[in-house]
């Protein structure tokens, strides 16, 4: 009997959170199903390295490859495409907010299940008010644990719609290269310590945090930083003190040679804080405060925690002082020593074992989407108050004037020529999506019948 498919799709968040769970979940898929990852991110074209599936690469609106409405029609169609090709029986969304096009897989499949892989520690802003939205549209929501899930006090920390499991991870202890094969893999020397840094570069702010954070770690006897991108801004300046023995590693998946390292200086996301805790690793988290996710209080419970060391992220002086902290080697041991309490990192085969269950339930039925959604957001105003509902009409007045007078959103790239793409190289693949050229990637194997529609969508969608 062949293995029943499912897709996990995943939006293109900040960092590769989303895609590395929806990766840790495929893994533990494999066992009783074809899983398949689309992905708006780039970092797509690194899946099979960590999970071994196919996967397909579908440009994300900000491309710019064509209209906005457009966008979401084309979106619906791929998705509900792959569905007919492979026979898929579940698709599962990894974001903040499901798209409209996501949601609208139900109007064409409806007896496909969906689900919403929704991470918490969500930052108060305005998309709060689409949970009750979005949620009820939703087969089944699942809510990925934290090691600091104490400190949510965010919109999604108090409902009561979701299924909660384990912190999901692809860093794996049984698995993960010794300390010394992880330093041969690198390329590093056995022999001294070594600091990874990862922090955000390109604009003005991000740039001063890495120079701060890198200044820190100025007079650590024989150390080795290594960066995983080139510390140069936009204008070809170095953004390094002078000093340091910097190497640049391009390697993927960096988790699986954590143990190479002696610190770390990162942002909180839900992926660095579920590798490098995991991993042991004495690290300095950098919140970011962009986006939805709320990296600040996911970082003061692992100081708070003793766990790990963290900053104000608007003071440079802060950062600094605190990467230079790292040099201490007892209070790295006592990080590290702290983190043997957390919990396992298991939510990829829990989530798995819940995915298996829900192929045998029966899926709902008798959902008018465009009445349902109507009678949704009409509750969902006047459930809020009048500053909800005063906020509501604003959001439809912007709307109006955005009608009459839209936003310059940049130029719409269409295109003249249907670009395809088959093939699974990284490298290609890479460089066509680097390039900012209209193309239409599919998986490996794809049937003619798949091709000529996903000629058909894509037509439709951005060819001039």
């Amino acid at each position: 009997m062949d293995k029943p498919t499912i897709i996990l799709a995943t939006s293109n968040g900040i960092g590769m959170g989303h895609l590395t769970r929806a990766s840790a979940i495929a893994s533990e898929l494999k066992e009783f199903s074809n899983p398949i990852i689309v992905s708006m991110a780039a970092g797509v074209v690194e899946v099979p390295k960590i999970a071994g599936v196919r996967f397909e690469y579908i440009p994300g609106r900000d491309r710019n490859w064509m209209g906005r409405f457009q966008w979401d029609s084309y979106l619906r169609d791929r998705l509900v495409a792959l569905i007919d090709e492979t026979d898929a029986k579940i698709v599962s969304f990894d974001g903040v907010v499901p798209y409209p096009g996501i949601i609208a897989i139900k109007s064409k499949r409806p007896e496909v299940k969906l689900v919403w892989v929704r991470r918490g520690f969500w930052q108060k802003t305005p998309q709060k008010y689409l949970l009750a939205l979005q949620s009820r549209m939703m087969d089944l929501i699942i809510t990925p644990g934290d090691f600091g899930q104490s400190y949510d006090n965010g919109p999604t920390s108090k409902r009561k719609d979701s299924v909660l499991v384990k912190p999901i991870s692809i860093f794996d202890s049984k698995s993960t290269l010794s300390r010394e094969l992880a330093r041969a893999e690198l390329g590093l020397d056995k022999n001294r310590p070594a600091c990874l840094v990862q922090l955000g570069i390109g604009e003005a702010d991000l740039n001063s945090k890495l120079t701060a954070a890198l200044s820190g770690l100025i007079g650590w006897k024989d150390l080795q930083v290594v960066l995983t991108k080139e510390p140069i801004d936009s204008n070809g300046k170095n953004l390094a003190p002078v000093g340091l023995d910097i190497k640049i590693i391009r390697y993927f998946p960096l988790a699986k040679a954590l143990n190479a390292f002696d610190a770390a200086i990162c942002a909180a996301g839900y992926n660095s804080v579920h590798e490098e805790l995991a991993a042991r690793i004495p690290t300095l988290f950098v919140p970011n405060v962009r986006g939805t996710d709320n990296q600040s209080d996911r970082a003061k419970w692992a100081f708070d925690n003793e766990m790990a060391l963290t900053v104000d992220q608007n003071n440079l002086k802060d950062i600094e002082d605190n990467a230079k902290k790292l040099q201490d080697e007892v209070l790295r041991e006592k990080l590290s020593r702290n983190c043997n309490n957390l919990p396992s990192t298991t939510g990829g085969s829990e989530v798995a074992e819940i995915f298996k269950k829900l192929l045998a339930v029966p899926t709902k039925t008798g959902i008018s989407l465009p009445i349902t959604l109507i009678s949704l957001k009409i509750r969902d105003i006047f459930a809020r108050g009048f500053k909800g509902f005063v906020y509501s009409l604003l959001q439809l007045l912007t709307v109006v004037y955005r009608w009459i007078k839209p936003h310059n959103r940049g130029k719409v790239s269409y295109s003249d020529k249907l670009e395809i793409y088959e093939n699974e190289e990284p490298d290609v693949l890479q460089k066509l999506i680097k390039s900012g050229k209209p193309f239409e990637h599919l998986i490996v194997n794809a049937s003619p019948a798949y091709k000529s529609r996903r000629i058909e969508i894509a037509s439709k969608a951005y060819l001039k």
